[in-house]
């Protein structure tokens, strides 16, 4: 299993992490922390030294009741940071968490290769184009509502059942696009509860498809640290075990804030195999 990043094909038959960038100021666990042009190298220096294949940078907090921002400010605040990186680590792979077609449209044009969609096409009909235009990944990630409205929409009558038809329709919108390489997200902490996100978790290789990568982003979330009771500054021992569970699982990527105990989690994992 491949994906083609601009003519680079990334081999994901072993596990690849996918390091989280945070350029807004009201992130869950790392907002306002990268605001500036050194911290921001900085941080992605140590994540792609550390190991991460993928930087997914965003300017959108996606967090349940996190605030609105505009196109415009989204716009003002990524595509600086995308010329920023590319300048300074030209060979990034960078992926921009956006479900705008707008900004993916400009940084994809900015040397972007990536787009990480929660709203999977759903928010903006014109994302497909863009993918299909740029030849671009595309995440797709299972979500209700908005991220405003989404932890008001989770009754189901039977998740897995509801996510799998979820993915095929959007699957096949997408293929209809010419849209090659797309990795799914089953959305974890997205228009789920507590207990939904531990079913899917233990359910995980239930949804994989065998010629579509599965990406999850467990890391530092509420399901980890509601459990712990404690917060996401002290979730990381917590995302470790839930990440090596999902690597058991089958999962191809792993998006977290710890890129080096992830890349530990898929070392020892390829020993168990």
């Amino acid at each position: 299993m491949t994906l083609n990043c601009h003519g680079t094909l990334i081999d994901l038959s072993s596990p690849k992490i996918m390091g989280i960038l945070n350029l807004t100021p009201d992130s869950f666990y790392d907002g306002g922390k990268y605001k500036d042009e050194k911290t921001i190298l900085l941080q992605v220096e140590k994540m792609l030294n550390e190991g991460a294949t993928f930087i997914d940078a965003g300017a959108y907090s996606s967090r349940p009741g996190g605030h609105a921002v505009s196109e415009k400010e989204e716009l003002e605040r990524i595509v600086p940071m995308v010329k920023l990186i590319m300048k300074n680590f030209p060979d990034t792979l960078l992926s921009i968490d956006t479900f705008r077609s707008k900004v993916a449209d400009q940084c994809l044009h900015e040397g972007a290769i990536l787009i990480n969609d929660i709203s999977a096409g759903r928010q903006d009909e014109n994302m497909f184009q863009v993918i299909a235009k740029h030849k671009a990944p595309y995440i797709m990630m299972h979500m209700r509502g908005t991220p405003k409205t989404m932890q008001q929409k989770t009754k189901y009558n039977n998740l897995l059942v509801e996510i799998l038809h979820y993915f095929s329709e959007r699957i096949a919108k997408a293929r209809e696009h010419r849209i090659n390489d797309i990795i799914i997200d089953p959305g974890f902490g997205f228009s789920k509860t507590l207990e939904q996100n531990y079913e899917l978790l233990h359910n995980l290789d239930l949804i994989q498809s065998p010629d579509l990568p599965i990406i999850v982003g467990l890391s530092r979330k509420s399901m980890i640290y509601k459990v712990l009771e404690s917060s996401p500054q002290n979730a990381l021992n917590g995302t470790t075990a839930l990440n090596m569970l999902a690597l058991q699982k089958g999962v191809n990527i792993l998006r977290v804030h710890d890129v080096a105990e992830a890349m530990e989690c898929v070392k020892l994992n390829e020993h168990l195999i």
